[in-house]
């Protein structure tokens, strides 16, 4: 299990934050993922994996003025 925005979630661990992303619908852009207090770049999301116990933050941009 790991912990995504404050929520438990299951069956996400040995997912890629790329896999992870997509499986529970982000859209692909305006968006920054930390794992376990690092940002993760985008370059790197198919190669980082998450783990049991992981902390992530997904974070959507949002335009305006």
């Amino acid at each position: 299990m790991i912990t995504v925005n404050g929520e438990s979630v299951q069956n996400a661990d040995g997912m890629s934050v790329a896999e992870f992303l997509e499986s529970h619908g982000y859209p692909k852009m305006m968006l920054a993922v930390e794992v376990d207090g690092r940002i993760v770049p985008r370059a790197a999301w198919g190669e980082t994996v998450l783990k049991e116990g992981a902390v992530v933050e997904v974070v959507r941009f949002v335009g305006g003025g």
